[in-house]
């Protein structure tokens, strides 16, 4: 018998999936009366039109490195914000994007991450993300509290003040990164000191196997939860190794690198989600990092997409012979060049000197021939290629679209 932070995790997946496109449907409405951005770049969108995810993936794509861009222009949140005058909070983070923060119950959605860890009302949290200009520490402070639990904002560092709250508070739950409390462990080995905690939430890295036994055979369970400055909560653990399930609020796509196009069902993509959020409207925010859908519903009764979790990043782009090649320049190529569904470039060394080589899929059989794509990549991409064509199914499903052999310098 399995308990939920709330009903709806267990709804009916079409009922979910309907009520979704119906928020985005509404979001967009008012996204574009209320946000200058949207009342520019979906001035043309006909917002009852998108019934389906199919529709949905005509939208643009907001991605990060445009929020920078956006914001430059128009500080501080470059128009994306539907009301500035309701934010709390703004943050300066590394690259440096402007995140904004409303301090309602939650507003960061991650008590259901917390709920699924363990955490419950009355439990003491050492909370070890920073507060600092970045807003991990308050993300996870909202959840830890939306859980009914009392925060301890002890912050990264100071290891030693860190053991002896510890020792003082009691602490039962910790959140932060895996590595701080693996830190935290060692330093309280040599001091000959239990930790208090039971159960942890981790962010910000992965998680190996051997870190995870390590901290279970501490008494400690933990889980992982997905999050970006952005958006807030993206998918949590419930289950170890069994994929992470995607927040309720959160419509989620996993989209070609380099396109807006969704990829086939199981094949690794980047993670584009749009948030019924009205305070700050991320709508196809692509978010650079690369994951895949699992097909099953997770074992412990969650009836939401699962993905695998972090799987890269997209930035996929590198320099051959002193210029750059970027994953939309290879969708550019794709499109161009009827029959050709699927392209991977592989840039390798020889004798000191790069090369470039195009793999093309084609959908059935090739529509031209390989001096053709070779002409039209040399135009596009400036350099010297070579390409060839390849069967039908052959290239790997694993989100590659530029793979780099060169060795590393």
């Amino acid at each position: 018998m399995h308990d939920y932070f709330e009903p709806r995790e267990q709804q009916d997946p079409a009922r979910r999936e309907t009520q979704l496109l119906e928020g985005v449907q509404a979001l967009v409405d008012y996204a574009r009366r209320h946000s200058p951005h949207y009342a520019r770049s979906l001035a043309a969108v006909d917002s009852a039109g998108l019934d389906s995810r199919t529709a949905l993936s005509a939208l643009p794509l907001l991605r990060k490195s445009e929020l920078g861009q956006l914001q430059s222009a128009s500080a501080p949140l470059g128009g994306v914000a539907a009301e500035p005058a309701r934010l709390d909070r703004l943050f300066l983070s590394p690259g440096p994007i402007c995140e904004p923060e409303c301090c309602q119950s939650d507003w960061w959605r991650m008590g259901r991450a917390f709920y699924a860890a363990g955490f419950r009302p009355g439990m003491v949290v050492q909370n070890c993300l920073s507060y600092h200009l970045s807003p991990g520490g308050f993300i996870l402070d909202s959840g830890a509290r939306a859980c009914g639990c009392t925060v301890v904002p002890a912050g990264p560092g100071q290891t030693d003040l860190q053991l002896e709250l510890n020792a003082r508070l009691q602490p039962q739950g910790y959140c932060g990164t895996p590595s701080f409390l693996a830190i935290l462990l060692d330093k309280a080995e040599e001091r000959g000191q239990s930790l208090s905690f039971s159960v942890a939430l981790v962010t910000g890295e992965a998680l190996p196997a051997a870190l995870r036994a390590r901290f279970e055979a501490a008494g400690i369970t933990v889980r992982q939860a997905y999050a970006t400055a952005d958006v807030g909560l993206i998918a949590y653990e419930t289950v170890p190794d069994q994929g992470l399930i995607v927040d309720e609020d959160l419509l989620l796509e996993i989209v070609r690198p380099g396109t807006g196009t969704p990829v086939e069902p199981g094949e690794i993509g980047e993670v584009v989600v749009t948030s019924l959020n009205r305070d700050y409207p991320l709508i196809r925010f692509a978010t650079g990092d690369l994951s895949s859908v699992l097909a099953e519903l997770s074992p412990c009764g969650r009836t939401q997409t699962r993905i695998r979790g972090w799987q890269g990043r997209v930035d996929q782009s590198t320099k051959v012979k002193g210029l750059f090649v970027h994953p939309g320049q290879l969708e550019q190529l794709r499109s161009r060049i009827d029959g050709l569904a699927r392209v991977r470039a592989v840039v390798r060394q020889h004798d000191g000197q790069d090369t470039l080589e195009l793999l093309c899929e084609p959908e059935l059989t090739p529509s031209v021939g390989v001096a053709a794509v070779e002409e039209q990549a040399r135009a596009l991409l400036r350099i010297g290629v070579s390409a060839r064509w390849v069967t039908p199914g052959e290239l790997p499903r694993d989100g590659v679209v530029i793979e780099d052999t060169r060795p590393t310098p």
